[in-house]
């Protein structure tokens, strides 16, 4: 077995690889701690078995490993036709007792294609199912139910962007883990993203399509609605409520953070790989409503016909309007295209975590990238092999005339990186987290920075420590999402010490266990970072020089 590759790492805390285990039988087995397998059954399930209260009826879900599990608890009503664009509902109530043991239904998204990489099929594990506008569903691990205890609760926003994904889309997503070893309740949920979840219609529908920009976030609070009339039913505390995404769900934690609407429902926020700070321009929203309308050929009098389509026939639509929007207007709103609008109602105008959002002034907030988030090398050995001169003319593509002053940067920073690590590591930058962190740090709650470096053994060590690989290492789930880690010793060892302190975090708003080294909050003169490797260290501005010359 090879060790790992540079020197480099070890200055960021990389080690030796170690041989992996295979893959457990038992979920059981999947804990850190890794206990043997037993010959005892592990699934319960039957008529009387995990009955739950919810407001809307009983559930029935099923207890594995010791772990109640529900899958698919309606939060909402169906958002179809006359639904569409409008502000969830409650579900309607239930007499019979509701199986609740599956998934519920993926998001309205385009799935075309969604397999055709082999390779990234094999790594990411992608898990979908039906796909329907019924979709307002979540799911919940806990340890016990309405026994008086009051758990700390996590809500976790899967990735994505605003456009894709679900719940548990990826086997590193699985609450099982993390609930039973934190002796925490962790929810999941589906809401609407993409067209159906982000066209601004008020432009052209006045009242009637008020909310429609923002019916995606809006689903996020009326889950939180549910976890706060709820989740006591289910053995956790409504008081204590951390919200957790990555990608595009690190831009929903923060989103959601700065919504009025969610005071009191959200308590701290942990924002992986993704953050954002402000909404799209309403103006910009209004205008790509108004070109959704005209590619139906429909006028303000007609509009009510949009809710008449299929989910299919919409997107398609919706997508010919955004392609018309980005020719016309090259400057584009959050990735160009559908995304939670700067309203002055559901979410304020101006940056995040300012005056905007005062009452995200006691969130504590947890931030983590990972050193080569968009790795060019992950699916071309021959990149591999580029010099310094190759990265600099692919730099030039993206930062132009900086490039040279970019890269020389990077390389005083990180002196013994070859020249392939440094180019993940330019186009992975960390300044979207750094803006987010000097923005949080302006408040009273803390806010803890974080930067993962750990590469698994895998594909030749080309993926290095690739945009996702960190979810699973926070859940204790490295074992069950093998394929981004190995599986084995080596990650199990780092995800003792990550999860351990997102669970100290959920408890208590601070980070800190005696697992990783003092990890003192974030200020904006020092940068203090938590490198996340084998072997873990605090250091203050890792990459100041490149940053610097980024911003400049």
């Amino acid at each position: 077995m090879k060790t790992n590759r540079r020197d480099f790492f070890k200055k960021v805390g990389a080690g030796t690889l170690v041989a992996a285990v295979p893959f457990a039988s038992s979920a059981k087995s999947l804990s850190s701690s890794n206990p043997k397998p037993s010959d005892d059954q592990f699934l319960q399930i039957g008529d009387e078995i995990a009955i739950a209260e919810t407001s809307f009826g009983k559930v029935r879900g099923y207890i594995l490993n010791g772990v109640y599990t529900y899958l698919g608890i309606p939060y909402g009503a169906n958002t179809t036709g006359k639904n569409r664009f409008m502000a969830p509902k409650k579900p309607e109530t239930w007499t019979d007792i509701k199986p609740t043991i599956w998934w519920g239904n993926t998001a309205p998204q385009i799935m075309d294609n969604r397999y055709a990489s082999p390779d990234y099929s094999f790594a990411d594990h992608w898990n979908y199912d039906d796909v329907s506008e019924d979709c307002l569903k979540l799911n919940v691990w806990t340890n016990g139910i309405a026994d008086g205890k009051k758990r700390p609760v996590l809500v976790w926003l899967h990735g994505g962007g605003f456009t894709n994904g679900n719940a548990i889309e990826q086997d590193g997503y699985h609450g099982e883990n993390l609930a039973k070893k934190g002796d925490i309740v962790f929810v999941s949920i589906n809401h609407r993203l993409g067209p159906i979840g982000f066209t601004d219609l008020s432009g052209v529908g006045g009242d009637k399509y008020k909310d429609s920009g923002n019916v995606g976030m809006l689903d996020i609070i009326a889950s939180l609605h549910w976890v706060r009339d709820n989740i006591a039913n289910f053995g956790g505390d409504p008081n204590n409520v951390t919200i957790m995404g990555q990608s595009g769900g690190g831009a929903k934690v923060t989103g959601t953070m700065a919504m009025p609407a969610s005071k009191d429902l959200v308590h701290k926020g942990v924002a992986l790989s993704g953050s954002m700070l402000s909404a799209n321009d309403k103006e910009y929203a209004q205008t790509l409503g108004k070109y959704v309308m005209e590619a139906a050929g429909l006028t303000p009098a007609t509009l009510d016909k949009l809710q008449d389509l299929s989910w299919r026939e919409y997107l398609d639509t919706a997508y010919i309007a955004q392609e018309r929007m980005r020719k016309e207007f090259p400057s584009p709103g959050f990735r160009g295209g559908f995304g939670p609008v700067a309203d002055g109602i559901h979410i304020p105008v101006g940056e995040f975590f300012s005056e905007t959002s005062a009452h995200a002034n006691d969130m504590p907030l947890m931030v983590c990238t990972t050193f080569h988030e968009w790795n060019p090398t992950r699916t071309n050995a021959d990149l591999e092999k580029i010099d310094f001169s190759g990265v600099l003319e692919q730099l030039k593509a993206r930062f132009g005339d900086k490039s040279e002053t970019i890269l020389a940067a990077y390389r005083q920073d990180f002196p013994e990186a070859s020249p392939a690590d440094l180019w993940a590591m330019i186009l992975s930058n960390r300044q979207s987290a750094i803006n987010t962190a000097n923005a949080k740090s302006k408040q009273n709650a803390p806010v803890h920075l974080a930067w993962f470096g750990w590469e698994p053994n895998l594909y030749d060590g080309r993926m290095k420590a690739f945009h996702c690989i960190d979810i699973c290492f926070w859940f204790d789930n490295t074992d069950r999402m093998y394929t981004h880690t190995g599986g084995g010793a080596r990650p199990r060892a780092l995800s003792e010490k990550m999860s351990s302190s997102l669970l100290a975090f959920m408890k208590t708003g601070d980070p800190n266990t005696n697992k990783l080294p003092s990890w003192p909050s974030y200020t904006s003169e020092n940068m203090e970072t938590m490198i996340l490797n084998d072997s873990c260290e605090l250091k203050n501005k890792p990459d100041g020089n490149g940053l610097k010359a980024l911003a400049s």
